[in-house]
């Protein structure tokens, strides 16, 4: 089992979301997501304790990590200043102005059809949202959430470090890097 990242300030209670940058969706269909391990046509969600990971424009390339059981000593100094219960979350400097303004929403989704895929949750059926949560400035969540959030020129030279560290992680769009090998 994936042990989940720690706790973040004003988590609130265990749902299941979708974040989209588009206000309109009345009902969620299953479709394919090309590159993805499941070839079926599926509903994706993820779960309150995750979903800060979305807490970016859908094109944002970004890195999280933060530390599990496994986590040596060394790699929580290295990465998480000692703290392990620290989150961390990087972006390129130029995605930090579009978090400021970026109209993102929360989807909270009814649990009934989901089942644990790896990370997500993941639905056969089509789903209609039980409510959509406009999450504002992104920067700010971050702050007031207690997640660490900063910026790195070299995204993908920290992700490589990352990766071979005994971190969990999860990184996003990274294919959208500025820097992309």
């Amino acid at each position: 089992m994936i042990e989940p990242a720690p706790p973040y300030r004003g988590e609130g209670p265990h749902a299941l979301w979708h974040v989209s940058e588009d206000p309109t969706i009345a009902r969620f269909e299953p479709h394919h997501r090309p590159g993805h391990t499941l070839d079926e046509q599926l509903v994706w969600a993820i779960d309150t304790r995750h979903l800060p990971l979305y807490w970016f424009p859908r094109e944002c390339p970004r890195a999280t990590f933060w530390a599990v059981s496994t986590t040596t000593d060394d790699d929580v100094e290295t990465f998480l200043g000692g703290d392990r219960s620290r989150r961390v979350h990087v972006v390129e400097p130029g995605w930090l102005a579009p978090m400021r303004t970026a109209h993102v929403l929360a989807y909270r989704l009814p649990g009934e059809t989901f089942e644990q895929w790896d990370r997500f949750r993941i639905s056969r059926v089509a789903v209609e949202p039980l409510e959509q949560v406009e999450l504002g400035d992104l920067v700010e969540l971050h702050a007031h959430a207690g997640i660490e959030l900063t910026s790195a020129d070299d995204l993908l030279g920290l992700w490589e470090r990352v990766v071979a560290s005994s971190l969990d992680f999860s990184g996003i769009r990274l294919r959208n890097a500025t820097l992309a090998r």
